[in-house]
């Protein structure tokens, strides 16, 4: 076994096992104390999902397989009451616990259940695709979709545990992947240049998930995703600033029925909160060109079709940042320099996404 621990601070804080061939630490992730566990996953990952049943079973412990549907189809109230009817017959108490293994969806999901469980069970994080190991699983943000708009039910619930093992990725779908960049893009403009240089650098190199490149960029992004919750764990005020790139990435999921990755609907966003913050006078041409330049070469979009400005604007209306009916964006003013531009004119907004469409 080859991993090291990052301590992600908070009250009481979590410890993320990071490395590769790291499945034999879920025992230890859960603690002595936990008797009974359900497993949250796709079906894809049945294969997965029955090899950890079998190591916790051989540690004494009652564990029971909870398949779901695959990506945001799976972040909806009849998988949570499905759930809970199966926690409840299963008898889980507040001592006992939830794995979510899989992607941002599943774990979103299962922290869900886990939080609303007798008000808050232990919740242990597996992600299996690069944008859960460096957004979703890790931050307590939970929550599923509903007909109105993305995560708009949910609650903060820190998990016990996340076990980020880089040789899950290898079999990782090339879109899947490269969606996960759309996040890391992100964490690049908002805090550290070094991982928009390693991109650029060798962009083949960073996108291997066996090399040490790949592996640094991902340590990278969860430093600084841990950093910022760590300051504002219920998104009052710092923590707005890792929604970079997400209020109009969300409404485009929205318009889309959810069938746009995550990260390829934030590599848009990313790219009209640029021109947003070009157009408002906060950003200068060389770091707003760079949005675009950096997910371009990774091969991620950044444009989107003309004729969708209104239904996009009235899903950005329903987007939880929004304050009083009042629109907040997170805006550069340069490099590693975020801030909030709020009530931005709809002139405005539709002039950045001229600068976007197709």
């Amino acid at each position: 076994m080859n991993y090291e621990v990052i301590r992600a601070e908070g009250s009481p804080g979590y410890d993320i096992y990071f490395g590769r061939g790291l499945l034999g630490q879920v025992s230890e992730a859960l603690g002595s104390a936990v008797k009974k566990v359900l497993i949250v996953y796709p079906e894809a990952l049945e294969a997965s999902a029955t090899v950890i049943a079998e190591t916790l079973r051989e540690t004494s412990r009652e564990v029971w397989l909870f398949p779901v549907a695959d990506g945001e189809s799976a972040k909806t109230d009849q998988w949570l009451g499905a759930a809970w009817s199966y926690l409840g017959q299963a008898e889980f108490s507040r001592s006992d616990a939830v794995i979510g293994l899989g992607g941002g969806a599943t774990t979103d999901l299962a922290g869900f259940i886990a939080a609303t469980w007798l008000r808050g069970i232990a919740v242990v994080h597996i992600p299996t695709t690069l944008l859960a190991m460096v957004d979703a699983a890790i931050g307590g943000k939970t929550g599923i979709n509903t007909l109105e708009g993305k995560n708009l039910v949910g609650a903060f619930h820190e998990a016990k545990a996340v076990i980020v093992d880089l040789d899950s990725l290898e079999s990782l779908p090339k879109i899947e992947l490269i969606s996960g960049f759309g996040e890391i893009v992100k964490y690049g403009f908002i805090s550290d240049q070094r991982i928009l240089e390693l991109i650029e650098g060798d962009v083949d190199d960073a996108r291997d998930t066996k090399s040490e490149r790949f592996a640094e960029l991902v340590k990278r992004s969860i430093v600084i995703k841990t950093e910022v919750v760590a300051s504002d764990f219920k998104e009052s005020s710092r923590r707005e600033i890792l929604n970079y790139g997400h209020t109009l990435g969300h409404s485009i999921e929205l318009v889309e029925h959810y069938k746009w990755k995550h990260g390829h609907a934030v590599s848009v966003g990313l790219v009209f909160a640029a021109e947003l913050g070009r157009l408002s006078g906060r950003l200068d041409d060389a770091t707003a060109d760079r949005h675009r330049n950096i997910l371009d070469l990774l091969q991620l979009p950044t444009s989107y079709p003309s004729d969708r400005w209104e239904p996009l604007f009235t899903g950005m209306q329903v987007d939880k940042k929004s304050r009083g009916g009042i629109l907040r964006f997170v805006v550069l003013d340069g490099l590693g320099k975020p801030g909030i531009l709020e009530a931005p004119t709809k002139d405005l907004l539709f002039a950045a996404y001229q600068e976007i469409c197709k």
